[in-house]
Parts: structure tokens; sequence; C-alpha cells
């Protein structure tokens, strides 16, 4: 039995003298009120109403539930203010900087239609930790090892001019000691300013002998993107970046690098319901195609 709504329809019922009149007002169609009552009187095992044929008058009994039937009625109600307050409540999402505007504002967009309200924060890999941490944000999408991550995306390098070939091979930037022409960098946005990014390509330099001046990591896209554009130097980005910025994109050679994302949410927060209604628009916003366990069986 709807105990709930069989309170509802008995509340309703004697505020209103009538089983039509107060079915009416309780959003229920009479014989829908008759049975309610009916089930909660031969649950209680004692007759509410004394039913004539146009009104309907409390019994004693009646008269001796009707104040607890009110109470369970509005906690009822308040239950279901608070349960749609909190769906309102927004989920402030740190989210990385190398999304684009209108790929946030359709993960907005979208959000809503599943009754989700975001509140994006836009902060660097580091950042969006310490703003779990410190419970400034509900849930983020953290820079993970691809092998650990929900969605990866492809990096290589991209540049101003077409290079001409399917790869750029970091050797080839190599230069002697008597060139006069200047040695090619490839710069690190913030956001790839990850061990398992950094790291990787440290040890790759090294090993090729390359410059250390060679493999910048700047303090902003803009600044990297800046440097490319006027150089022959490349950009560390995935293939969106640098359709965004109509560079030429290959991937890299000697090595497959790519980021990895993976949804936390604070130690107030579930981010699964998130995932699993907002995940196709996240990837879009990451760049990412598929996810990253899709990703690992292709490349497999």
């Amino acid at each position: 039995m709807d105990l709930v709504g069989a309170c509802r329809a008995f509340v309703s019922v004697s505020k209103h003298g009538s089983f039509t009149d107060g079915a009416a007002a309780a959003r229920m169609s009479q014989s829908v009120a008759s049975r309610r009552v009916a089930a909660l009187e031969e649950r209680f095992g004692e007759q509410l109403f004394e039913r004539t044929s146009r009104r309907a008058v409390l019994t004693p009994f009646g008269r001796d539930m009707l104040p607890v039937a009110r109470q369970l009625v509005q906690a009822a109600d308040v239950l279901l203010h608070e349960a749609e307050a909190a769906k309102r409540k927004p989920w402030r999402l740190a989210v990385p900087g190398t999304c684009s505007t209108v790929d946030l504002a359709r993960l907005v967009a979208e959000a809503r239609g599943h009754d989700i309200t975001l509140d994006l924060r836009v902060a660097a890999p580091a950042q969006r930790m310490e703003l779990i941490h410190a419970q400034q944000a509900r849930a983020a999408l953290l820079a993970v090892p691809p092998a650990e991550a929900t969605w990866t995306v492809p990096l290589g390098l991209a540049g101003a001019h077409d290079p001409g070939v399917k790869r750029v091979y970091l050797e080839t930037l190599r230069v002697g000691r008597a060139s006069p022409d200047p040695a090619r960098r490839v710069w690190l946005q913030p956001e790839d300013d990850v061990p398992h990014i950094r790291d990787p390509l440290t040890r790759l330099r090294d090993a090729l002998g390359l410059r250390p001046a060679q493999l910048v990591a700047a303090s902003d896209l803009t600044t990297a993107a800046a440097e490319v554009l006027c150089t022959r130097d490349l950009l560390l980005c995935s293939p969106a970046q640098a359709a965004e910025l109509a560079l030429h994109w290959c991937p890299i050679g000697e090595i497959a690098l790519g980021r990895g994302y993976a949804l936390a949410a604070a130690a107030d927060g579930n981010p699964q319901h998130i995932e699993a209604r907002l995940g196709d628009a996240i990837a879009c916003c990451l760049g990412a195609d598929t996810r990253a366990d899709t990703a690992r069986g292709t490349t497999a």
C-alpha cells in the first residue's frame, strides 16, 4: 500500500468533507481516493469516515488519526521539495583549459537536458586536484595516465607549416653545434606539463641528443601558440587544438603520447550519474573520439 498516497487522500477528503471534492483537490480520481482510503481503513481495522450520499464525516477514530496523517503528508512534501532542490544544486566541475568555449557551452546545455546544473571551473591539472581536496569543486576531470583513464586524447606535434610527412620524428630537430639556424623547440602547454607526458618526452629528448632548451613548458597556451605561429617551432597538442589554431598536426614518430582523464569527486559527491549521462559530451570537450577502453582495444 502507498501509505503516503493513502494519507494524502484521507487528509484531502477530510478537509473538503467530500470524496469528490477531496479527490479533485488531491489531483486524483474519486475512485482512486476511495480505494486508498478503504485500503487505509483495512490496514487500521477501523473506519475513518461515516459515508453518506453527499458527505464524508470523520469518525472519532478518523479524528484521532488525522493530525498524524497530516504530519506524514507534510513531511513527504518537504522530502520531495528537498529532493528537487538537491537535483538542481549546481555541480561545480573543474575542467581543463584545453576545452573550447563552444564545447563547454554544449556540455552545460546537454547537462540541463538531464536536470543537471553545471558550474564549470577552468583550471590547470594541479589546481583541479587542489579544488577536489579542498572541496571547492564537487567533481573534476583529473589528468591521469591513459592506462587509468576513462577518456584519452591523442597528442602529436603541430606547426605553422605543412611538414609533408605522416609522422614527425623528434630526431629531425637535432642540430649540429656549428649550425647557424636556431634549434627548433617543442612547446608544452600547461595541460601537458604532467609527469606521464613530460617525463617520457624528456627522456626521448635526451636519448636523441636534443638540447635541453628544445623542450619548453609554456606558462599558457597563447604564449606557446604564438611562438609556433611565428617560428618553425612545434606545439604538443591534440588534433582538435591544432585545427582550432589552424596548425598542421602529425603524430610523433618515436613515441605515442596521450592525455588521460578520469572524473573524480569530492567527499560529498558521486560523479557516476554525470559520467553515465554526459560521457559523450565530456569526450567532445576533451577532444577524445572514444572512451579509453575502446581506444585501448583498438590499439591492441
